[in-house]
């Protein structure tokens, strides 16, 4: 398959058998009974009724299943982009209005071509490069959000919305007086038997009980009679044709958002893409299933959807119920659709604060404690971009976040790459009798006292010149009798103009103290580039070595044999014939 295949269901046609198709269609029903109370749920977290968590259940997951590239993930709705819509409308308009309505399809529309766009421009590989750091540290202030965000309905209380975590927690300081002891009953409810029914029966559908006990005691009850919220009645069962009315001033304002949502939904979608391929041995097409997100967001739009990306849940699911090829998601929104006919009338039933105690577990999973506590405890520099993500998230706006976090992972590479790791090395003798050479400084290794011998480890680019010249100059020092320099480029990748023109200064210095300068390079690319910007003339003949072994044998003919007669370290097997020779 190419980058992109305008109709790619045509690569995995053939595996449809009577088979796969039974399996698909077990796999598709198990999966519309698990998005049922998720979709409302998400719904709920994004501001929206919730049937258009349903419908973004049906339409995108048929859409990314036809025009993806995975032939196992589920696309749908999912708690981060909820959030992250939630975010970025709640200051234009209040949720579940007509306006704040118009203005999610708009947004996801954007979306949708934001992705198609970077699909078609096969920025695919690029994805790969934000951080793990940041959707880890982006992720916990979404699920944080999500968690305040249903504060209010969990306590029964009316709070004006918007604004980033401290604020809405302000805003609920001032009504905690008011809280109505049903709505936290209930919320409470739901929320431990979403707990333990995770903790002892993680097989069971725990989502769609928990919601069900929280429902069956406020109904007991008489909760609404008490002054409880209940979930506003679905305007109807199956999604239809809708056009967004906004105007040019606020697809403006939407702008920015709909770039954050369109990268975190790409992030979400490739991860777990790549995630089943590799477990099931399949092709997987980053840049195709950019294409095959963005056109189930684009279209989504118009019939009700709002913002969806890959579900891990679901996908996982359908690994799990023996699904094959993509239809099972195509089965999925159409056994959806038909318990929709049915339950549609219940939905009235389910109070808010069962909703927010479900909302209030789905947002407690989000957080990787395990993952933070690894991130934190390995390396500083990673702790930076998770503390600057998470901090943007919780004390700035979410989609903010996301910018903050990955502008902090460039600074982070640039800086590394600009840092190469420079190691003096050694030779050393290993037990099967080869000579290796190794961390000199670290093992404590002899070094001999005419030879330099330095291994590079990273890129050598204009970025990266500085600190390799400043680190050459303190290993040479001031007087220091090692004339010989021997240099190894270990996963330098390639070489530009800069670099070489400070490889040549180096030679040349090298040259003017009366020494030798031998390169050792097994990249037949650095080689090249080597040639190319005529660092090898001023190298000279016999000076670009293809191992370690054949420099020594080059480097050890420089030696001064005055010098050599009275070294007893040892450190080259030619040591002793180099001796002996003096001594003669």
């Amino acid at each position: 398959m190419t980058w992109f295949d305008p109709f790619p269901a045509r690569n995995w046609l053939d595996r449809v058998t009577p088979t796969s198709v039974r399996s698909d269609l077990f796999a598709g029903f198990t999966n519309a009974a698990i998005v049922l109370p998720q979709g409302v749920a998400f719904a709920t977290i994004a501001g929206l009724p919730p049937e258009f968590g349903l419908y973004t259940a049906m339409v995108s997951a048929i859409i990314a299943a036809l025009f993806g590239s995975s032939l196992l993930m589920i696309s749908g709705p999912t708690t981060a982009i909820s959030a992250v819509l939630f975010a970025t409308l709640s200051d234009f308009a209040v949720p579940s209005t007509e306006r704040y309505i118009a203005l999610a399809l708009a947004l996801t529309v954007m979306v949708g071509v934001f992705q198609i766009i970077a699909g078609i421009a096969r920025l695919g590989g690029l994805v790969s490069f934000v951080s793990h750091s940041v959707m880890t540290a982006f992720t916990a202030a979404a699920a944080v959000l999500i968690g305040v965000s249903q504060l209010a309905g969990a306590l029964g209380v009316e709070v004006e919305r918007g604004g980033n975590v401290m604020e809405r927690l302000s805003r609920l300081g001032e009504h905690v007086t008011e809280a109505n002891g049903y709505a936290v009953l209930i919320a409470g409810l739901t929320f431990g038997s979403a707990v333990l029914l995770q903790r002892f029966a993680p097989k069971l559908p725990g989502f769609l009980i928990a919601l069900l006990i929280g429902s069956a005691v406020a109904y007991y009850i008489d909760a609404s009679a008490f002054g409880v919220e209940m979930v506003a009645p679905l305007s109807a069962a199956l999604p239809s044709y809708q056009m967004p009315d906004v105007g040019l001033r606020d697809i403006g304002q939407l702008a920015p958002g709909a770039a954050a949502i369109a990268l975190v939904g790409l992030l979400e979608a490739i991860s777990i893409g790549r995630t089943f391929a590799l477990r099931r041995k399949e092709h997987f097409n980053a840049s195709q299933e950019m294409v095959g997100q963005g056109l189930s967001n684009a279209v989504g739009g118009f019939f009700q959807c709002y913002a969806g990306s890959g579900s891990f849940t679901r996908s996982g699911v359908n690994f799990a119920a023996g699904a094959v090829t993509p239809l099972s998601g195509v089965f999925a929104s159409l056994f959806l659709a038909l318990i929709l006919l049915f339950v549609a009338p219940y939905v009235v039933y389910i109070p808010t604060p069962a909703m927010a105690g479900l909302i209030f577990f789905v947002a407690l999973k989000l957080i990787n404690f395990q993952e933070i506590r690894h991130i934190v405890t390995s390396r500083q520099s990673e702790t930076l971009i998770l503390v600057l993500t998470l901090a943007a998230g919780l004390l700035i706006e979410l989609d903010f976040a996301i910018y903050v976090g990955v502008i902090t992972s460039l600074c982070v590479f640039v800086y590394d790459s600009a840092r190469p790791e420079i190691r003096v090395i050694a030779p050393t003798t290993t037990s099967d009798g080869r000579r290796k050479f190794r961390n000199a400084v670290t093992r404590n290794l002899p070094q001999c006292p005419q030879v330099l011998a330095v291994q590079l480890n990273g890129p050598l680019y204009f970025g990266s010149v500085e600190h390799v010249q400043s680190e050459f100059k303190r290993l040479i020092g001031k007087g220091d009798v090692r004339k010989h320099v021997l240099l190894y480029l270990s996963g330098s990748g390639r070489l530009d103009l800069a670099g070489a023109d400070m490889l040549i200064d180096l030679i040349r210095e090298t040259k003017d103290r009366g020494g030798t300068f031998h390169i050792v390079t097994t990249s037949p690319q650095m080689e090249g580039d080597l040639e190319k910007f005529h660092v090898t003339d001023v190298l000279g003949e016999g000076a670009m070595h293809l191992s370690k072994d054949d420099a020594i044998a080059g480097l050890t003919a420089k030696l001064d044999r005055e010098i050599c007669r009275a070294c007893m370290l040892d450190v080259f097997r030619e040591c002793d014939e180099i001796r002996d020779e003096a001594l003669d």
